[in-house]
């Protein structure tokens, strides 16, 4: 009987693993074939999931939902443009500094590298500190040239950006006209036991982990954007906006946010870098030790190793957009699950199935 069940249990998931593999393969090639339409509709989903909050405080105040969605979006557009027109220049002239001091820092770091290597020569010790520093240098020449090439394009892509900011904000709008009726229709092709807690969960884990990582990045910017004035970071809006960007992707986007900062401060200043690394790994303690168990808990009840699946499932299929929504969509998969096991379905339903 051991080993039949043993059999049975093989023979299930070496039918299951392919099909599973090949429905992977086939979500991947539907998402980039629309991939543009699918990130618009995400997009808009996510924006009037967030805008529904102030529309709900608005209908409290006795107005009509029309006119609270209106009111709503008025203010949003007009927050967007008045960050357009103060921070987004800014950036921009940082970035393109950056892009320009960049040759210095690196032949500047080649000179202290050759010092320290010298150092290390006549005292016979086994570090070959200039071939690393060229395959270092090689590499971000290298994708600094492929960044110049790109930014030919850059009238073209800000055209495109500002047209599907427009759709995305005209899709907003109807789907918190209507997304309400829209989202009652799909759960109602669910089986009446599954459809609520899908609902449930859905709703619980994109509300903790959206809201929750948008507040985080917010304080991670804000923060590292004050510290980094007082050190006397240069680019230091550019640097606390990237910084504050990478927050948005759990687990592995902080590290890499503030590695990147603190790799191209090394370039001009190792003690500078060394002064961001700490004041940044100190404010993303308090962050993940104080603020997110309050802001998130452990919303999505997912082993660590599960998340980074999730991830790596999430930008396979749709970029950066599938690694913001990875997590709580396998956190939803997750509590959907756990709600109907802790539910069974009524003996009547399983003798009428």
């Amino acid at each position: 009987m051991y080993r039949l069940n043993n059999l049975q249990f093989l023979l299930f998931w070496g039918l299951v693993g392919p099909i599973v593999a090949l429905n992977i393969w086939l979500v991947t090639q539907v998402f980039r074939y629309f991939e543009g339409l699918i990130t618009i509709l995400v997009t808009a989903a996510i924006l009037a999931f967030l805008l529904n909050y102030p529309v709900r405080l608005f209908q409290r105040v006795r107005l009509a939902r029309s006119s609270a969605v209106i009111v709503v979006l008025a203010i949003t557009v007009a927050i967007l443009g008045v960050l357009i027109v103060t921070l987004v220049p800014i950036i921009a002239d940082q970035t393109a500094q950056l892009f320009t001091k960049i040759p210095g820092w690196l032949e500047a770091s080649a000179q202290n590298l050759r010092s320290l290597d010298s150092w290390a020569k006549q005292r016979n010790l086994p570090i070959d500190l200039l071939s690393f520093s060229d395959r270092i240098n090689y590499q971000i020449e290298s994708q600094l040239e492929t960044v110049a090439k790109q930014a030919l394009g850059l009238a073209l892509i800000t055209v495109n950006w500002v047209v599907t900011s427009l759709l995305v904000l005209v899709l907003s709008f109807y789907l918190l006209m209507y997304g309400g009726r829209l989202w009652s229709g799909l759960l109602n092709l669910l089986p009446s036991r599954y459809g609520p807690a899908f609902r449930d969960a859905l709703e619980l884990n994109f509300h903790n982990f959206i809201i929750s990582q948008i507040l985080l990045a917010v304080f991670m910017a804000v923060t590292l954007l004050l510290v980094f004035i007082l050190l006397k970071v240069p680019f230091a809006l550019l640097f606390a906006v990237l910084i504050g960007v990478a927050e948005v992707i759990p687990l592995v986007g902080p590290t890499l946010g503030i590695g990147l900062v603190c790799l191209l401060l090394f370039l001009q200043s190792p003690w500078l870098a060394f002064q961001v690394a700490i004041a940044a790994t100190v404010l993303q303690q308090i962050r993940d030790n104080v603020l997110a168990p309050k802001l998130m808990g452990d919303f999505t009840g997912l082993n660590p190793i599960w998340i980074f699946i999730a991830l790596l499932v999430g930008l396979q299929i749709g970029g950066f957009l599938g690694i913001v929504v990875a997590v709580p969509i396998a956190g939803t998969i997750k509590g959907s699950l756990d709600i109907v096991r802790r539910n069974p379905a009524p003996l009547s339903d399983r003798n009428a199935g």
